[in-house]
């Protein structure tokens, strides 16, 4: 299963292992979707209508995936803090960021009820603002895209809703929409 391609360049195994925090815990976490029936498509669906895309203009030598699928187990270390420095693994929010996918809880519901899958990534040697303005220009049909500094990673969806909502965030990770009005003036 982990030798599945989720589109033109991308497979499951590099998908569900590319964060800091799996590869500090890679012996604790399994990476792995527990409903591959349908998580596994909703991935290759973010592939095939956001990445695949990005990489084919941009190079795959330049893409660099930060965060892609987050499994349970993932989960669970991401709200921990690393004991040597006291410092949070990362942030999730398993009911918005579409980073689980089609995961379900203990009690069979969705994580996230919006659906779809997420990813986080930027292209070495390109600034994000560039990136972001590239994606619209292209029109990909993506769900939210998550804007924070022109050096570090976007965060995109693709889900069902194709809502094309952007947010920017403050310095202490507060959506915004200040300064990205150019952005929001192209989606209208």
């Amino acid at each position: 299963m982990h030798e599945i391609l989720l589109g033109k360049y991308l497979s499951l195994q590099e998908f569900c292992t590319c964060t800091q925090t799996y590869r500090r815990y890679a012996d604790r976490i399994n990476p792995y979707p527990e409903n591959p029936e349908e998580t596994i498509p909703a991935l290759k669906s973010l592939c095939e209508h956001i990445l695949d895309p990005v990489i084919a203009h941009f190079g795959r030598e330049q893409f660099q995936l930060t965060y892609g699928f987050c499994s349970k187990d993932l989960k669970r270390f991401l709200a921990q803090k690393y004991p040597e420095t006291g410092i949070k693994n990362g942030r999730v929010d398993p009911s918005r960021d579409q980073h689980m996918a089609h995961e379900k809880n203990r009690d069979g519901k969705y994580y996230c009820d919006r659906l779809g899958a997420a990813c986080d990534f930027r292209i070495v040697g390109v600034e994000s603002d560039r990136l972001v303005e590239w994606i619209l220009e292209q029109r990909l049909p993506f769900d939210s895209l998550y804007y924070y500094v022109s050096d570090r990673p976007i965060h995109i969806s693709y889900g069902l809703q194709h809502k094309r909502d952007i947010w920017a965030f403050t310095g202490k990770g507060v959506p915004t929409r200040k300064g990205i009005e150019q952005w929001l003036e192209r989606l209208g």
